[in-house]
């Protein structure tokens, strides 16, 4: 690969990873009102250990350009998935896993009211939204030679996840994973031998996933990203949970 060329893919890379960092926007704040300011309240995490909690799922079509959610048994699998990753090596303990679906916009939950209902002292508040765009692209037979035309979807998925005190309803800690995933699809039908097919960019452009059907790789894509998007949520909330525990060991003993 020359020095040029080198550089292109490296200048895609960054405006993809940059794309990716903002979109779609944060939807948390709309079902956790208490997140907005993008700090928990100082209530402190809870001191018995494990945390029981359920995890409660739902997803937002607010943003422009919104992609179409998952379907229920997708959600549903992504859940508790999520609901097993949580629970390794984490104070966090996920009892059970409570699938909203669709909140209708504007609707905040009451928190306090859930809880109750599944007889937890917190809950885990996750939200689920996505971004895509498609557009023209020329792509390639066996990757390097005999050119066809062809259309790129690219579709960027965020999970966001509160840990909310199900007596007060106050925020205790917050997170989110990103992920960006492309499907790659020609005009002309026929080539199925490469196409379709999604990559992991800008993060693993050279793996690569076909979906099992033609007609459901839009959903596969979606299902890809939004399972990328919810394995980072788990790491990083692990990480916020540290560096709040941290914070709190220090102001304690700082005189």
């Amino acid at each position: 690969m020359g020095r040029n060329r080198k550089w292109s893919v490296l200048l895609v890379g960054l405006l993809l990873m940059g794309c990716a960092a903002t979109s779609p926007p944060s939807r948390l704040s709309q079902y956790v009102p208490s997140a907005q300011s993008g700090d928990s309240i100082g209530q402190g995490l809870p001191v018995p250990r494990p945390v029981r909690a359920a995890l409660v799922v739902l997803g937002d079509r607010s943003a422009p350009e919104a992609a179409p959610g998952l379907p229920e048994q997708a959600q549903d699998r992504l859940a508790e998935t999520l609901r097993e990753r949580i629970n390794q090596g984490f104070p966090l303990r996920i009892e059970r896993v409570v699938n909203l679906g669709e909140v209708p916009a504007g609707t905040t939950p009451d928190w306090t009211e859930v809880a109750r209902q599944q007889g937890v002292e917190y809950l885990v508040v996750v939200v689920l939204s996505s971004t895509e765009q498609e557009y023209p692209v020329s792509l390639f037979l066996g990757w390097t030679t005999h050119r066809q035309p062809g259309f790129r979807r690219d579709n960027w998925s965020l999970v966001e996840a509160a840990l909310v005190d199900g007596r007060t309803g106050n925020l205790l800690l917050h997170a989110e994973g990103r992920a960006m995933a492309t499907l790659d699809s020609p005009t002309a039908p026929g080539i199925n031998q490469w196409y379709p097919v999604i990559y992991l960019r800008p993060q693993d452009p050279e793996r690569r996933i076909w979906p099992p059907t033609y007609e459901g790789a839009p959903l596969t894509l979606r299902v890809v990203s939004m399972e990328q998007a919810a394995k980072r949520l788990a790491g990083n909330l692990q990480r916020a949970w540290v560096d709040q525990r941290d914070l709190e060991l220090a102001a304690m003993t700082t005189p």
